[in-house]
Formats: structure tokens, C-alpha cells, sequence
């Protein structure tokens, strides 16, 4: 027994070295913490090691209790050691970088992804071979101070009886060191188990991630995990209520013009000129702006691509760890812009220049009601054409230009969603253009300039079709990514992204473009827009843009809170169902919420973002989201 608590805090103190190391690298998320909130954070943490590491590791708990000192058994009982928390070390330090990405601590996409990564694998080792280094010293460490029995010595039953114990105080020992491990696992005596949510119940927030490591967000992930049913108000029409969703009258004989969505890999707001008072990396971007809408207070309703189709189809916002596109509720009941526009004589496609299957696009294309879907294999040539990139997949610039002579084969009115790539980790600009675009201080800001310029060139082309002055053009980002500016490295800043509706031949219907949007409000806008009947096909999460009756709202998680964005406040639900209140600034959020918030907004807000908690969760467990 005390081998194996020797062998626990040698696990220990590994995590605490890689929350230290994760801490570090990501300094800038966590840097109006004070000292003390810190050193708590890191406090907390050991509860969620604990639990981590005995679930891991019990396997080699089992087998530590068979009662052998055969230097082969304990050789085997070693090697089973070091394989598995190899696993929960190499998790933990994969997160180093990718937190920067998603903003959280890993969970089961890495399986849900797993063919794009095993595609990735040789340039995500030559863009982050310096983590084999740490993860070699760790190994190592694990391994040669690995506490072993000393020989001849013994623990087990016999060893027991040359003592004088009996057998009854060996099992008592057993049967003890169960109970603890149970205790340990599930987190404590609490009512309920450890979950991830209980990591953020502290100030400011954002340290929850601090607390965690990824070994627990990543088994706590995997399986299917029942939902808790949200029960806020005794009924959903209260809910609805209190939700105050917007439907846009249906107008019979307005124009029914093309819609093209551009959905842009990574295109932040951070790294626009128009949003940053000219200093960015989207000169065409920032030049169409001024010829259309630009909404200036947009949200991103998720950190991951995975989560962007399903707000932008289907006014679905990402309000669940696990993505919709892999998640069990998929054969819910949901209705698509593919499907709505469909039935009313639209041809409809989304395009993604990279592998088929990828991130499971195709089949949420399909769920949303899209008749057509165009990867890799659709491009003349695919991997083996000289526009693939060697990593995702083709190119932006000979990808858009394809786009374009694709529309110009399409039967009008025509839907079509496009969703770049090139921007993506590891962020090259094709060779052809080297050196052309400002490299900036982050290597996405270069790819950027070329995603732009790619645009550029689409445009040109498309200004010269016949559908060009009958299309309205939506462009918006997925989420954001790698950031140097300070004001935006906070939880707002984290989901700031742009929004533009430009259309060359009419006049879009006015629009205040100072509301709050949300990826979740595409569909409303695009069927406002089009004056087409919605017929209970809409969510109710989201508005059209042009719905002057509001003022707009944004809903994303992060870190287990819901957050809803509103032109005065920021409401977060936390993962306890507490209410906490922050004065909103764009793309901007203190660390520390309202100490007295206004007890009416408070109650307004509360509730609204408590409705839409309970629709959502209790919705997909009922397949009841639209009624």
C-alpha cells in the first residue's frame, strides 16, 4: 500500500509540473488573476489529479495488488504504468498549444477528429516537435523513479502472515483502499461526482482552466454522457417566454436572390483594419465592408470549425462541451437553411476544399437539408492537384476562384456555403505568394493577408457572372484564433469575429449595425431577407439582423458558463446556476462581475439566459427544439 501511495504523488507531482507549464505558455488568458486567485486555482487543481489519475490508472492499481514479487511481474506491472499515464502526459501537453486554439481544455474530439489528425500528424510534429522534449524528460523521470519493492521484501497476503497479520487485515486494507479510490474518483462526499463545470466556480472564471488537466476533461468526455435535464420553469412555454424569440413575417413577392455564405477559417476580428482603427490584415475585406453591413458587435457562438455549421445552418449555437456534429442527438429533429430554402425551389451546396468526411461536414450538410456536398474528391484532380496544399486540403485563391465557376454552372435561386482553409494551423501561405503579405507578429496574420487576397480575387471574378447582382454575399468567421492584442484576450475577445451582408445590386433593408449578432442568427436573416415563411422551421435562439425590435443578443459556453451578450450587459449562467452580471464593451469583459447589478436587468437577463439553457439541453433529450 505504501508503494502505491509513493507511486500516486510521484503522479502528482507530474501534473503539478505540466499545470505550471500550461499556465505558463498561457500566461495571457490568466494574467488579471492576482497572486492568490493563482496559487488557489493550483490549490484546486490536485482535486481534479487526484480524480484523474486514479481513473487512469486503475487498471495498474489492479494489477499492483496481485500478490507477486516475480521480477517479470513487476517488469510488466512498470511497463503498464509508464503506457498509461504516457497517455495523460502527452494530453496535458498537447493542450500547452492547443488551448490556444479552442480556448478549453481538450475533451473526445480528438477521437471525433481522429482521421484528421492522423492525416496531420507529420506537420503537427514538425510545427510542435519542441513538446516531444518535455514529454521525454517526463517519461524518463517516470520511469527511473518509479518506486519498486525492495527485494525479498513483500506486501501481499504472505507478507502479511510473517508479521503476525491475518488475511482479514489484508482484505480490510483492500476493501479500505477501494472506498478511497471511489472517494477519490467521483471527487469528494458532494452530492454529486466531480464534473468539469465545478473547476470554474471561483474568481475570475477563466483560472477553471487552470485547475483542470486534460486527463480528466478527456475521459470525463468519452461515452455518452446523459444530460442533465435543466428545470428553470415548470413549463416550455414559459421558457419560450422568457427566451423572447422573434419569427420574420413571410412577404410574399419579395425578390428571391442568391445567397452565398463565406465562411472564413479563423478570420477573427482581431485581424481586420475597419474593427482596429485600419491596422490589420484585410485591406479587400475592409474596403467591402464600406459598401454593405458591417455589424460591429458580432459573436461567434463557438471556439472549434465543428461548432460554426451548425449556428450558421441551422441557428443552432453551441451550448454543450461536445459538438453537435458528434454528438448522440443528431438524428434529432432540425431544420436547415438547406431544407427551408429547398422547398422553396432553391438549389442549395456547401463546399469545403478539404478531405470528405472532414470534421463530419458532409453529414451535417445533409442533416441541414443540403442537396449537394463538394470536399477534396469533387476538386479536378483532388490531393493529387497542384492547388492541394500537402496539408488540409486546396487552397483559398484556386478554391474560391473554383467556387465561383461552380455557381456559374448552378440552377438560380442558388444557397450555397463556403468554408475556407487555408487560415488553419499550420497557417502557410502557398508558395506562389510569399513574402507578398505583411507577415505581422503571429504566423496566422501573413495567411490572413492571403485569405483576403483570395477574396479579392473572387469578386473580381464574380462581379463578371450573371447571378452577381441578384446574390446577397454573407461573410463571417468561424472563430477566432491565435491573439496579440491585449484587449482581446478575454473570454468576449475570445468569440469576436465580423460580420458583413453585402449585396451589389439592391439596397439591403435597414439595419441598426451596432446590435448584437451571432452566427445562430444566419437563418433568421437569410429567410427575413428572402421574405420566405418559416413555418416553425426556426430556432429560437437566434434573430434576424434586421428585427428592429430587438437589439440583438449572443449566446457561446465557455469554461462551463453559458454567456448571454446583450448592448448594456454580459449575464453568465455558471456551472453552480448562479447569476453574475458584467457591463459589456466591445469584445471586451472584466475579470471580476457587477458587485451590485441592477436586481431588474439581473432578473431580465437571468431568466432569459436560463430559458435558453433549458430549451436547449431539455429540447435535444426530448427532440423537442422546435416545439
Amino acid at each position: 500500500m505504501r508503494l502505491l501511495v509513493r507511486r500516486f504523488l510521484l503522479l502528482l507531482g507530474v501534473y503539478l509540473l505540466l499545470r505550471a507549464g500550461f499556465f505558463a505558455f498561457n500566461y495571457a488568458t490568466f494574467q488579471d488573476a492576482s497572486a492568490a486567485q493563482m496559487a488557489l486555482a493550483f490549490w484546486h487543481g490536485f482535486r481534479f489529479d487526484i480524480s484523474a489519475l486514479l481513473l487512469l490508472n486503475l487498471p495498474f492499481i489492479v494489477l499492483s495488488l496481485v500478490p507477486s514479487r516475480a521480477r517479470a511481474w513487476q517488469r510488466l506491472v512498470r511497463v503498464v504504468w509508464l503506457l498509461l499515464n504516457s497517455l495523460g502526459v502527452a494530453l496535458n501537453l498537447i493542450d500547452v498549444e492547443y488551448f490556444r486554439f479552442i480556448g478549453r481544455r481538450t475533451s473526445n474530439e480528438l477521437l471525433t477528429i481522429g482521421d484528421d489528425v492522423r492525416r496531420q500528424a507529420g506537420q503537427l510534429l514538425l510545427s510542435y516537435w519542441f513538446l516531444l522534449l518535455p514529454f521525454g524528460v517526463l517519461l524518463t523521470a517516470l520511469w527511473w523513479l518509479y518506486p519498486l519493492p525492495q527485494t525479498g521484501a513483500a506486501v501481499t497476503a504472505p507478507a502479511a502472515r510473517r508479521r503476525g497479520r491475518t488475511a482479514l487485515v489484508y482484505a480490510g486494507q483492500v476493501l479500505l483502499l477501494v472506498g478511497l479510490i471511489v472517494l477519490g474518483i467521483r471527487g469528494g462526499l458532494q452530492l454529486k461526482p466531480l464534473r468539469t463545470g465545478h473547476a470554474f466556480m471561483q474568481s475570475p472564471p477563466a483560472l477553471g482552466h487552470v485547475a483542470l488537466n486534460s486527463t480528466f476533461t478527456f475521459l470525463k468526455s468519452l461515452g455518452y454522457q446523459q444530460l442533465e435535464r435543466r428545470k428553470f420553469f415548470p413549463t416550455a412555454p414559459l421558457a419560450r417566454q422568457a427566451l423572447g424569440s422573434s419569427t420574420p413575417a413571410a412577404r410574399p413577392g419579395a425578390p428571391r436572390d442568391n445567397v452565398v455564405v463565406l465562411l472564413l477559417e479563423s478570420f477573427a476580428s482581431e485581424y481586420t483594419g475597419i474593427e482596429n482603427g485600419g491596422q490589420g490584415y484585410t485591406p479587400f475585406f475592409d474596403s467591402l465592408a464600406t459598401k454593405g453591413l458591417f455589424f460591429q458587435e458580432h459573436y461567434a457562438n463557438g471556439r472549434r470549425s465543428i461548432e460554426a455549421l451548425p449556428a450558421v445552418l441551422a441557428g443552432l449555437p453551441s451550448l454543450l462541451e461536445s459538438p453537435f456534429i458528434t454528438s448522440n442527438f443528431q438524428t434529432d429533429e432540425l431544420h436547415g437553411l438547406g431544407e427551408i430554402l429547398s422547398r422553396e425551389g432553391y438549389a442549395t451546396s456547401v463546399y469545403h476544399g478539404a478531405q470528405n468526411g472532414t470534421m463530419g461536414f458532409n453529414t451535417f450538410s445533409g442533416i441541414a437539408g443540403v442537396q449537394q456536398y463538394y470536399g477534396l474528391n469533387e476538386y479536378p484532380g483532388g490531393e493529387k492537384s497542384p492547388d492541394f496544399d500537402g496539408h488540409w486540403g486546396i487552397s483559398d485563391e484556386p478554391y474560391l476562384q473554383y467556387f465561383a465557376r461552380q455557381l456559374s454552372q448552378q440552377k438560380q435561386p442558388f444557397f450555397s456555403t463556403l468554408f475556407t482553409l487555408t487560415s488553419h494551423e499550420p497557417f502557410v501561405v502557398p508558395k506562389p505568394y510569399e513574402g507578398r503579405f505583411p507577415g505581422g507578429t503571429l504566423p496566422i496574420h501573413g495567411v490572413i493577408g492571403y485569405t483576403d487576397f483570395s477574396l479579392r480575387q473572387f469578386f473580381k471574378t464574380a462581379s463578371r457572372q450573371p447571378w452577381y447582382e441578384h446574390t446577397l454575399f454573407i461573410l463571417l468567421a468561424d472563430h477566432t484564433s491565435q491573439s496579440d492584442r491585449p484587449d482581446y484576450q478575454n473570454i468576449l475577445g475570445n468569440y469576436k469575429t465580423p460580420l458583413l451582408l453585402f449585396h451589389p445590386g439592391r439596397q439591403l433593408p435597414p439595419a441598426d449595425v451596432h446590435r448584437i449578432t451571432q452566427q445562430a442568427d444566419v437563418p433568421a436573416t437569410v429567410v427575413d431577407v428572402l421574405g420566405l415563411p418559416a413555418n416553425r422551421q426556426l430556432l429560437p435562439f437566434g434573430y434576424s439582423v434586421f428585427d428592429a425590435s430587438t437589439t440583438g443578443r449572443a449566446f457561446f459556453l465557455s469554461g462551463s458558463s453559458l454567456f448571454l451578450v446583450h448592448h448594456d450587459f454580459v449575464t453568465e449562467l455558471t456551472a453552480d446556476d448562479k447569476i453574475r452580471l458584467y457591463p459589456y464593451q466591445t469584445h471586451q469583459l472584466s475579470t471580476e462581475p457587477l458587485a451590485q447589478p441592477d436586481p431588474i436587468k439581473a432578473q431580465q437577463y437571468g431568466n432569459e439566459v436560463k430559458a435558453a439553457a433549458q430549451l436547449y439541453t431539455d429540447g435535444l433529450l426530448d427532440n423537442s427544439l422546435y416545439h
